[in-house]
C-alpha cells in the first residue's frame, strides 16, 4: 500500500491544469457500448477509476486503443457476453463504483446486463434504488442470484415510459437516458438530474443519433431510435479539482493559475469560495488565486454563521464539501458544513481535529469549524485516506502544516486524482510517494 509523506509549509506558486471530469469520464466511456461504431474520446483523465472500467470493457470485448496521451478510441462491436457472467466480471464491478453504468447501455443494446454490488468510497450507504426502478419503468426484469449477490437484468424490448424519480441521482439518471434512447416509444424523466455531466452525456448521445430534449433541466424527453453511430467527444475539465486547486492556493497562501478552467460549467463553486472570503480573478477561460495572507469569511444579514450544505444542481455539489471544510480552518471566521447526503463523509474530521483544527462534529451530517485566521498554522500528522474527497482534503490540510506528514491509503486519491504529486510538485510542493 502506497503512502504520501508531505513536507508542509511551502508556498506553492505556477500553473496548473485541471484534467478532464472523472464523473463525466464514467459515464461517456460506458455509452460506447451503445453502438458498434468507434467512438473516439479527449481529455479522458488517467486515474485509477477511469482506468479500471477502461480494463473492465476490454476484457468485455470493446477494441481499445490509446491514440494520445489522454486519447482514446472505443469500438463495441462485440461483446463476450460469456465474460458478463464470470467471477472475473463480477470482482471487476465490485471494486469500481462506476462499473453500475453499465447497466443501461447493456440493457438498452444487448438486451441483458449482469449488476454487483459496486464498490467506491467508503462513505456510508449508496443505494441503486432509482438506477433499478426507472430500469423497471423501462420494461426490465430482474433475478437475483443470492449466492453469487449478483442481479441479472432482462429485457425483450425496452419500452418507453414516464418516470418522476424519487432522487435526482446523477448515475441513476444517466443509466436511464443509455437505457431509454434504444428503447420503444418515448420516455420523460422528471426529476433528472442535470449537472454539466449528465448534459455532457446527451450532447455525446445527440451527436450519435439519439433524440433528447431538454438538456441542462430536470424535466428529460427521450424519443427512442434504433440505432446509434460512432462520434467524437470531449470531457470537460474536472469541476472538483478546480475547486481543490482554489482551496489549496488559500491553505497555503500561495498564488496560483488555474487554467482552463470552464468557467460556465462550474455553477455556484466560485461563489462558495468567494463567500469564504477568497479572492479569484477571472482572465479569460482561466481563473488566479492570487496571495492572501487573511480569508474573512462571509456571513448572514444577521451576523449568523454561513451555512456550506450540498444540493443537486445548481447547487453545491458534495464532492467539494470535503475542500471547503479544511480550508475553512484557517479562515477568519466560523462556518457550519452540512453533509446531507452521506452519513460517513465528514469522519474524516477527527484527523483535522488531531491536526489542531477547531471543529466540533454535531452528528453524522453537520460539522462546526470555527477558523484560526492564518495565527496559528495546522501540525504535522499521520492519517489514512478513507475516499477520494477526504483525501485530498487531507493533503491540502497537509501542505499548509507545520511538519512532515503521512498519508496512507493513497489509492483513493489516485482513483480521483491524476498525478498529483508530480503536478503540485512541478509548483513547489514537497510530496513524495513510498510502497
Amino acid at each position: 500500500m502506497a503512502s504520501f509523506v508531505i513536507e508542509g509549509g511551502h508556498k506553492l506558486c505556477g500553473e496548473i491544469t485541471p484534467q478532464g471530469a472523472k464523473n463525466e469520464a464514467l459515464e461517456v466511456i460506458s455509452a460506447v457500448l451503445l453502438t458498434p461504431e468507434p467512438v473516439e474520446m479527449h481529455n479522458v483523465p488517467d486515474i485509477l477509476d477511469v482506468n479500471n472500467l477502461i480494463q473492465l470493457i476490454a476484457k468485455m470485448g470493446v477494441r481499445v486503443t490509446q491514440v494520445g496521451r489522454r486519447d482514446w478510441r472505443f469500438e463495441a462491436a462485440e461483446l463476450d457476453m460469456t465474460f458478463l457472467q464470470s467471477d472475473e466480471f463480477i470482482q471487476g464491478c465490485t471494486t469500481l463504483r462506476g462499473s453500475i453504468l453499465l447497466l443501461g447501455p447493456m440493457l438498452g443494446r444487448f438486451h441483458q446486463a449482469y449488476v454487483a454490488k459496486p464498490g467506491g468510497d467508503q462513505i456510508g450507504r449508496r443505494r441503486l434504488d432509482t438506477h433499478f426502478q426507472g430500469i423497471r419503468e423501462l420494461g426490465a426484469t430482474f433475478r437475483h442470484d443470492a449466492e453469487r449477490d449478483v442481479y441479472e437484468v432482462t429485457a425483450e424490448r425496452l419500452k418507453g415510459n414516464y418516470m418522476l424519480l424519487d432522487e435526482a441521482s446523477v448515475t441513476g439518471t444517466a443509466n436511464i437516458i443509455m437505457a431509454a434512447v434504444l428503447a420503444e416509444g418515448t420516455t420523460t424523466i422528471y426529476n433528472a438530474a442535470c449537472e454539466p455531466y449528465i448534459q455532457q452525456l446527451c450532447r455525446m448521445l445527440c451527436n450519435m443519433g439519439a433524440r433528447i430534449r431538454g438538456i441542462g433541466s430536470n424535466l428529460l424527453t427521450i424519443d427512442g431510435v434504433e440505432q446509434l453511430h460512432g462520434t467524437e467527444h470531449t470531457i470537460l475539465p474536472d469541476m472538483i479539482e478546480v475547486g481543490s486547486f482554489i482551496g489549496m492556493a488559500a491553505m497555503t497562501g500561495s498564488a496560483l493559475t488555474i487554467k482552463q478552467v470552464s468557467h460556465e460549467n462550474l455553477g455556484v463553486i466560485p461563489t462558495a469560495f468567494a463567500r469564504m472570503g477568497i479572492r479569484i480573478e477571472q482572465k479569460g477561460d482561466d481563473f488566479f488565486i492570487p496571495e492572501q495572507a487573511h480569508y474573512e469569511v462571509d456571513t448572514y444579514m444577521d451576523g449568523g454563521s454561513i451555512t456550506f450544505a450540498d444540493a443537486p444542481w445548481p447547487g453545491l455539489t458534495p464532492d467539494l464539501l470535503s475542500v471547503l471544510l479544511v480550508v475553512a480552518t484557517q479562515a477568519k471566521g466560523s462556518v457550519l458544513i452540512h453533509q446531507k447526503m452521506f452519513e460517513s463523509r465528514l469522519f474524516f474530521v477527527d484527523k483535522l481535529i488531531d491536526m489542531g483544527a477547531q471543529i466540533i462534529l454535531c452528528d453524522p451530517h453537520r460539522a462546526f469549524v470555527v477558523g484560526h485566521d492564518h495565527q496559528m498554522k495546522l501540525r504535522a500528522s499521520r492519517m489514512s485516506s478513507p475516499d477520494i474527497r477526504a483525501g485530498i482534503a487531507l493533503l491540502i490540510a497537509a501542505l499548509s502544516a507545520n511538519g512532515t506528514s503521512v498519508i496512507s491509503n493513497i489509492q483513493q486519491i489516485d482513483r480521483g486524482y491524476e498525478n498529483i504529486e508530480e503536478r503540485l510538485n512541478a509548483l513547489g510542493a514537497k510530496i513524495t510517494r513510498i510502497h
